[in-house]
């Protein structure tokens, strides 16, 4: 058994909602606003998409809702998250902390040290923030093996981690069983230039009550505890296994991370100024369709009042 190394779910694709783009001669993140499933394997194209990504569509629907079942039991498990910096050159982790202590890469080695999150820590200015990976099961092929939907986006955490821990308190516990799914949703911002940005929701199968789910869930952990399944051994080995090791990210996980999910000033900027230009372009357009339509109308009714006129006068 190899020390220092963080043993993580096993994970058999992606689950993303953008892609990296060359934009201005630079390789830049694009959002999307559907989900595409990946395997693990990429071309010249990017990541080849898992054949997933076509059984779960409708009708060439675009694709945002996902049926999912969980690994775990324990929220923490399932999703983690911390305050992430990486070595942009390299792609190694520097530093990654909760918010009290953290582990930092320095020249004597990893230290644990106090984390006072980015905002109260000089080395973050370098471009620390918020980092959650998620894995779900999707389908029944292998129950073990998952799925990762990796962000950095704050609705995405913040809403992932709350449904789980609500989830856990409602059905006594049974995160693994409950039959939920994956929603992109959206919202409008100021600092999207009111721009829709989109982020992931986790509920209840589409038509299921809590009831009905938590029934369910029920029903489902005691016919596997009755096989001989045991969920709380698989819980507290994934928990050592997450904990042997000073980070979770590998380095050749670490190089494509830093690519989409941490892109320096210079390239934030580029991103913005495209945003700001795509949503400006939007609004260009809907103002001469209105003003367009605006004019129609004037020149319906007044077509309308000529005819009716002329009608009046050759009645009279």
């Amino acid at each position: 058994m190899l020390k220092g190394l963080a043993l993580t779910p096993p994970i058999v694709g992606r689950i993303s909602i953008g892609k990296v783009v060359e934009r201005n001669g630079k390789r830049l993140p694009e959002k999307d606003d559907e989900f595409t499933l990946t395997s693990q394997v990429q071309n010249k194209d990017g990541w080849v998409p898992h054949p997933l990504n076509e059984t779960l569509r409708q009708a060439n629907t675009k694709l945002r809702q996902i049926p999912v079942r969980l690994l775990f039991d324990d929220p923490d498990l399932n999703m983690r998250a911390s305050y992430s910096l990486f070595d942009r050159q390299t792609g190694r982790p520097l530093c990654v902390g909760n918010g009290e202590t953290c582990r930092r890469s320095t020249n004597s080695g990893i230290q644990s040290m106090p984390c006072p999150t980015p905002e109260g820590c000089e080395l973050a200015q370098k471009g620390c923030k918020p980092f959650g990976r998620l894995n779900v099961r999707i389908g029944d092929d292998d129950e073990l093996s998952t799925f990762v939907f990796r962000t950095t986006g704050f609705n995405s955490i913040r809403t992932l981690s709350t449904r789980l821990r609500y989830f856990h308190a409602v059905s006594g516990g049974l995160l693994s069983t409950l039959p939920l799914e994956l929603r992109l949703r959206g919202k409008s911002t100021t600092q999207s230039h009111r721009a829709p940005i989109y982020y992931v929701d986790l509920t209840l199968r589409g038509g299921m009550t809590m009831q009905e789910g938590i029934a369910q869930a029920r029903t489902d952990w005691d016919a596997r505890k009755a096989s001989g399944f045991d969920q709380m051994a698989l819980d507290a080995t994934a928990r050592q296994s997450l904990g042997d090791g000073m980070f979770e990210e590998s380095a050749e996980d670490s190089v494509d991370i830093v690519e989409e999910f941490y892109p320096d000033a210079a390239d934030q900027e580029v991103t913005r100024e495209a945003l700001k230009s795509g949503v400006n372009r939007v609004a260009g357009r809907q103002v001469q369709r209105s003003t367009s339509s605006l004019a129609d109308k004037l020149t319906d009714k007044l077509r309308i009042n000529s005819g009716s006129d002329s009608g009046r006068n050759c009645v009279d």
